[in-house]
């Protein structure tokens, strides 16, 4: 006499459907957590097109001149008066390095102003914000 089992036997098999799902999920995850690792600490100007070589790790300030030629320190306003002052305070000791993010339409002579004043405040190197193609 032949036994049967009582369950029938049945081959394992992987859903595709549900791998999918995690994968997109993962990828959206990483999309937004990348999108908010970036420190944009300038306000939106139209920058001149240019190439040039993506920065390193280090965060410089940021020096933003409007297209009325408005100064900015990290989004917050200064004069050109006290332009120097806000940067000795803000500026870190190991870098004197300052980002300029300068509307393509700004008055030249303000940037050429804003940059010479930086100067006297001990910066020593000046990082030109440009759009790429």
């Amino acid at each position: 006499m032949k036994l049967r089992k009582s369950r029938p036997r049945r081959r394992g098999r992987i859903e595709i459907i549900p791998m999918i799902d995690v994968m997109l999920f993962l990828l959206a995850a990483f999309m937004l957590a990348s999108l908010s690792m970036q420190h944009i600490h300038s306000l939106p100007v139209n920058l001149p097109h240019g190439t040039a070589m993506t920065p390193q790790t280090r965060h410089p300030l940021t020096l933003t001149v409007t297209r009325e030629g408005g100064l900015f320190i990290e989004q917050v306003p200064v004069s050109l008066e006290g332009l120097a002052g806000v940067l000795r305070a803000k500026l870190p000791v190991s870098t004197g390095e300052v980002t300029v993010a300068a509307d393509s339409a700004a008055p030249h002579g303000v940037v050429v102003d804003a940059m010479l004043a930086a100067r006297e405040a001990g910066v020593e190197h000046f990082l030109i914000a440009v759009k790429h193609d």
